[in-house]
């Protein structure tokens, strides 16, 4: 049995739950599977969360002040609830209605470059208003920039696309792909 791509889905947020009913109702349950294209490639969920975690690994390396600034000032950092906190280093444990996989990537990509939070106060990384926004995934640049797919992508966001071209949010919306099973 094989797979073939049905659609590009694109932002789900908080309709992520109604949206993979529809398509049980629609491709029947276990028929279906999101994954990522690469290249030429199609790669797992968990392989495209690597590729987003190394970008923000490769973007604090070489942006060691933006580095410095959140390890002095943050003592944790969430996405949209302080329950988030309770993920810690694990992108399968997703407590709220919409996945928030970049507090976990920036996390594990601080850990991996031997840095540890230093800082006073728990620090928001996500909406505009918020201290951390500037790593948001909608504004930090993507590593491989020319693996970013610009083909349109069906968008079931409420708010359309909000991220800014080129960044990590761009990758993995865009390279995002429905997969349903050829029978």
């Amino acid at each position: 049995m094989s797979w073939e791509i049905a659609e590009r889905p694109g932002y789900l947020g908080k309709k992520r739950d109604e949206i993979h009913s529809f398509w049980d109702k629609q491709y029947g349950k276990d028929n279906w599977k999101l994954a990522y294209q690469w290249g030429d490639r199609i790669i797992s969920r968990e392989m495209a969360i690597q590729i987003y975690e190394d970008a923000y690994y490769e973007y604090f390396k070489n942006n060691s002040l933006f580095l410095e600034w959140l390890v002095k000032r943050a003592s944790d950092i969430f996405d949209t609830d302080e329950s988030n906190l309770k993920s810690d280093l694990d992108y399968n444990n997703q407590e709220t209605s919409n996945n928030h996989i970049h507090d976990i990537s920036i996390k594990r990509a601080i850990l991996r470059l031997g840095k540890k939070f230093l800082g006073d106060h728990v620090v928001q990384v996500r909406w505009v208003d918020s201290e951390g926004f500037l790593i948001n995934p909608g504004v930090v640049p993507f590593h491989k920039p020319e693996l970013i797919l610009k083909e349109e992508i069906k968008d079931y966001g409420e708010k359309g696309i909000w991220w800014k071209e080129n960044t990590i949010e761009d990758f993995y919306q865009r390279n995002k792909v429905l997969l349903m099973r050829k029978i």
